[in-house]
């Protein structure tokens, strides 16, 4: 099994939406989110199935995704991926949703589904625009946006 965990890209302040909840990719994020694009593509991530919280910042960068790496299926929004969800319940769904799945999400929820899926305690927070690929229950690799790298995770 392969997942992608996915933070969000940069969204707009939250006096400028009126709420968090409402908060939407900013110019920036979009950019960023199509870097994350590329970067995916050229590790040649394909998912059988996109989820995504909710909240528009996070729908806005899985539909990003969902275009550039020739997604056909629908995104399909939980809210178990909301930003204080319980890592618990995202994680069963992840795993009951197909052998490639990419997830869109906040921070500190990512992070910490990230680890639960590992089995470790923590990991770093994840910048927006960074995905942390997961293979077989292992780290596989990380893509940031905001440097353009793909950096390669490995385990003992």
């Amino acid at each position: 099994m392969r997942i992608y965990l996915c933070r969000h890209g940069d969204a707009v302040p939250e006096d400028e939406a009126g709420s968090d909840r409402d908060r939407w990719l900013s110019p920036r994020g979009r950019e960023l989110v199509r870097t994350l694009a590329r970067l995916l593509r050229e590790q040649k991530v394909e998912p059988d199935c996109i989820l995504s919280s909710p909240l528009p910042r996070a729908v806005q960068t899985a539909e990003l995704l969902a275009a550039a790496l020739d997604y056909l299926g629908v995104v399909t929004t939980l809210r178990c991926l909301e930003p204080a969800a319980q890592p618990e319940v995202a994680a069963r769904a992840i795993i009951a949703a197909g052998e490639s799945v990419l997830v869109c999400g906040h921070e500190p929820s990512i992070s910490t589904l990230t680890a639960h899926l590992l089995g470790v305690p923590a990991v770093r927070p994840f910048r927006t625009a960074q995905c942390c690929a997961i293979e077989d229950r292992k780290p596989a690799f990380t893509a940031r946006a905001d440097v353009g790298l793909v950096t390669a995770l490995f385990v003992d």
